[in-house]
């Protein structure tokens, strides 16, 4: 995952503090800058993160980033090597939603000059679209240090959000 960018929170993004002992949910891993194991990391990320109901109606994009964002990193950040390690924190609280914070080794990059995959010279290239894609289905998005690490938040959903957990 290796961009540019500020590393204080953009003035639109609100900067929240988990309450620790508010959190439903926090985990923090490593594991080897191997692309083979992403699916099993997230799997078993998002077995937590269902059983504890931290991504109630956004399972899906939230499986979705966690797997761009790793294979970001493996590839990009540490170039697929295995002796580099990616780390991954996940944290879950009710009112705020869910924190996931992916870093990598890597030396960063400049998020202006990634392609935009939407312009048609860019269609069929195999690059750019996990960024977008997790621009899209999180709330709030911000690369730091460079872009060695990501912040992707998730905001719970309206007060009817237990209905597509199965608790309504």
């Amino acid at each position: 995952m290796s961009a540019t960018s500020p590393s204080v929170p953009s003035p639109a993004v609100p900067h929240i503090d988990f309450d620790s002992d508010l959190l439903k949910m926090r985990m923090k891993l490593e594991f080897p800058a191997d692309a083979a194991r992403v699916s099993e990391v997230v799997d078993g990320i998002m077995a937590v993160v269902n059983a504890m109901q931290c991504a109630c109606g956004h399972e899906h994009e939230v499986d979705l980033v966690l797997r761009e964002a790793l294979a970001n990193a493996v590839i990009h950040g540490a170039g697929r090597d295995p002796n580099k390690k990616i780390a991954c924190c996940v944290a879950c609280e009710d009112e705020h939603g869910m924190l996931i914070v992916v870093s990598d080794p890597g030396e960063g990059f400049d998020l202006t000059k990634v392609a935009d995959p939407l312009q048609a010279e860019n269609l069929y290239s195999n690059h750019g679209r996990g960024i977008f894609l997790i621009n899209r289905c999180m709330d709030h998005v911000e690369f730091r240090n460079g872009g060695t690490e990501i912040h992707m938040r998730k905001l719970p959903k309206k007060p009817d959000f237990h209905r597509t957990c199965g608790l309504a």
